[in-house]
């Protein structure tokens, strides 16, 4: 049986094809990396070949943004079959998707909406993971989102994502940085958030940088456009405290630095992982 995660309790970065050729021969610890699965869902090519070379040397995560598990219509079929696909072409030791949808009645709006925290929802959303780990055979990881307005709910998102986690055999993969966002645009209580997920539950971590709305100066935007702040290096501290050792991603889509400096982001990690002394999760 295939567990949640096959990645090291280390620090990985999100990979760009940029930065491929960048990569060092060596590294310290467990270097491991994750990929936007639909960046990838072509068959055959330089970019596919390239990645399934790197993934012959480090763990890989494939991270989904497209298969819309929070919306109110089955999993659109075609694109299980290509995730299926490329989960078979490249070893991958995790697969995670976002708890939100992105298209309803076969129009695809190309961004992530916040899926509604109530019961109804809920028994869809545990429909949908479970189609998509029927199709890929393995369980998934699902990510917090982060939330710019409050809306009315049945229970508080921790309780939603736990829920999901007990229906459906799935994981969390906790964004720590969505997290700081939604503390700050929202008023939720990110400690508290974090002790309401079960430990065992979480098989993997992001942070990433953020920015300020250019007009609403109080709102935070999950831009992953710059540095992970102080303020999400505290919060991920606190994260691990509660879980113990486990895979933190460096998530960067935009403004890209050179990989050296990635690497030094990534390190911050390690160190925060090494410290952590609550014992893992199996």
């Amino acid at each position: 049986m295939i567990k949640l995660t096959e990645l090291p309790a280390d620090a990985g970065i999100c990979l760009k094809p940029e930065h491929f050729d960048a990569i060092p021969s060596k590294v310290d610890g467990h270097l491991w990396f994750e990929v936007h699965a639909e960046n990838y869902l072509m068959q055959g090519g330089p970019r596919l070949a390239k990645l399934q070379e790197v993934a012959q040397r480090f763990p890989l995560s494939i991270h989904g943004v497209g298969a819309s598990l929070g919306g109110p219509n089955p999993l659109n079929p075609e694109h299980l079959k290509r995730l299926a696909r490329l989960v078979n072409s490249v070893p991958t030791a995790a697969f995670s998707e976002h708890i939100a949808w992105s298209g309803a009645d076969g129009n695809y709006m190309g961004n992530l909406m916040p899926t509604p925290i109530t019961t109804q929802s809920l028994l869809r959303t545990a429909e949908n993971i479970d189609q998509l780990q029927n199709a890929i055979q393995r369980p998934i990881l699902i990510e917090n989102p982060a939330n710019y307005l409050n809306f009315k709910s049945d229970m508080s998102e921790a309780e939603f994502m736990m829920s999901l986690v007990n229906k459906t055999g799935c994981g969390i993969l906790l964004d720590v940085n969505n997290l700081f966002i939604s503390a700050n645009n929202t008023g939720i209580d990110p400690q508290q958030y974090i002790g309401n997920l079960e430990a065992t539950a979480i098989g993997e971590i992001h942070v990433a940088g953020h920015s300020v709305d250019p007009i609403e100066k109080d709102l935070l935007i999950d831009s992953h456009d710059s540095d992970v702040s102080n303020a999400v290096w505290a919060l991920l501290n606190d994260a691990l405290s509660h879980i113990g050792p486990c895979p933190v991603l460096i998530e960067r889509d935009a403004n890209l630095p050179p990989f050296a400096e990635l690497l030094a982001e990534r390190n911050i990690a390690r160190e925060l992982i090494q410290s952590s002394k609550v014992v893992s999760y199996e």
